[in-house]
């Protein structure tokens, strides 16, 4: 089976492009495999190993030999947007990283002075809400308040197939969108590996202390991920006379108010910010830690796979206590209540840093939850069933879509040619004929 893969891959600093660099492994065996990026986001070229194309190499590729199934990993990040230009005319399976794709969809249409745009697909993926609500988005008012609105309805509606890695989510967009397939798979994250000696050698170079306790969060740092939250309560341990410390491990260029909420936390001393760092390095992190406050709020529905690899690495962890992660054991994390969130966080911390046997048992039932259900193994083996599956649907026929889905924007081109009585009716040509650059 021939696939077009859409997705950004390493060296793009993106969980998603860590997950399907280690998921195309697994596959390559079974399935023929091209995968199409978008260019002009690499300061590098992509890995050689594998058959990397520009994805304006994609519709004459389409046209010479026609693909079995394009697959898209679509994520709410400007990593994805050169995806929205084929996802109508080129129905595939979309794998919904997050099942909110509002902010970078905003984003890219307005930074592209396309608000009309924007109107029209915000009215048709949310015919019931408040209308008045674009015009605020347009003045350039969004943020947090995206979240109310997930811009997914002509992504669903447009595919052959949907997945998402959590059931809970998959059920309530089978809701949302009557008649749409979508399937639940999992995300699989590898264990991290860590050389002999690393955690004595990354605590040493922290200056901390043999009974020290050191939490950490990992990832690109965003408000979603609570970190003032965590600083506050780092401060309230720090106060109570514990040795605890913060390692906070990922970009953190897009959280600017990071060294205020440090310095105002009372623990500045206390927290170890690394900038981004190196997938084959985060095990040695990992292996320095003693717990892991894996947070998110307000949440993409996502699963994260930050998460998953410190389960993976037998860390205990702490998450939100979050609607659609209900199904996770009890025993796997521990769990903040967002509706009290300093109390419950700093409770969990303190737990966490004064009962060595409560890290042991969560670290240990943790990892037993990512063996049971979140290896690459695991999530290679779903691929493998829903594959085939969306290969055999039809495309659906959506006869609704806003214009910008379906225009082919040769109308300069035809009224440039039509002043010279120059037929263009190649420009005519069905589906694969092209796809716009601008949905």
């Amino acid at each position: 089976m021939r696939i077009a893969w859409f997705s950004p891959l390493p060296p793009i600093r993106s969980g998603i492009a860590t997950v399907n660099a280690a998921l195309l492994e697994r596959l390559d065996a079974g399935f023929s495999i091209d995968c199409f990026v978008d260019r002009r986001a690499y300061a590098a070229p992509p890995p050689r190993e594998r058959r990397v194309f520009d994805a304006h190499d994609f519709v004459w590729k389409m046209r010479r030999a026609p693909y079995d199934l394009v697959v898209y990993q679509l994520g709410n990040a400007a990593w994805h947007d050169y995806m929205w230009a084929y996802l109508a005319r080129y129905s595939g399976l979309v794998v919904l990283h997050d099942p909110r794709l509002h902010h970078a969809r905003a984003r890219q249409l307005l930074q592209q002075g396309r608000a009309d745009d924007y109107r029209a697909e915000f009215r048709y993926d949310h015919p019931d809400a408040v209308q008045d609500f674009v015009e605020y988005a347009v003045a350039g008012l969004g943020g947090a308040i995206y979240y109310s609105w997930s811009m997914l309805r002509a992504v669903v509606r447009t595919a052959r197939l949907v997945a998402v890695h959590n059931e809970r989510v998959a059920a309530d967009l089978r809701q949302e969108c009557p008649g749409a397939r979508v399937e639940a798979i999992c995300l699989g994250a590898p264990a991290p590996e860590a050389a002999d000696g690393a955690r004595d050698r990354i605590r040493a170079s922290l200056g901390l202390g043999p009974d020290a306790i050191l939490f950490a969060a990992f990832g690109t740092v965003t408000a979603e991920k609570r970190i003032a939250a965590i600083v506050r309560a780092l401060g309230s341990l720090a106060r109570g006379g514990i040795d605890a410390h913060l390692l906070v491990a990922g970009d953190a260029g897009g959280y600017p108010s990071l060294a205020r909420d440090v310095s105002e936390s009372g623990a500045a001393t206390r927290v170890h910010v690394t900038g981004y760092v190196e997938d084959g390095a985060i095990g040695e992190y990992l292996a320095a830690a003693d717990a892991c406050l894996c947070l998110r709020w307000p949440t993409a529905l996502e699963t994260s796979a930050s998460w998953l690899q410190c389960l993976a690495a037998g860390r205990p962890t702490v998450i939100s206590d979050l609607a659609h992660l209900v199904d996770i054991p009890r025993d796997a994390a521990l769990r903040v209540d967002l509706v009290d969130e300093d109390a419950s966080l700093a409770a969990a911390m303190r737990a966490l840093a004064t009962d060595p046997a409560l890290r042991r048992a969560l670290g240990r039932a943790g990892r037993a939850y990512w063996l049971g259900h979140h290896t690459v193994d695991a999530m290679a083996d779903d691929y493998r069933r829903i594959v085939p599956l969306a290969a055999r649907l039809a495309a659906p026929a959506v006869a609704d879509l806003p214009a910008h889905f379906v225009d082919d924007y040769s109308g300069r081109a035809r009224s440039i040619a039509a002043a010279f009585g120059v037929s263009v009716d190649i420009l005519r040509e069905p589906s694969d004929g092209g796809a716009s650059r601008h949905p």
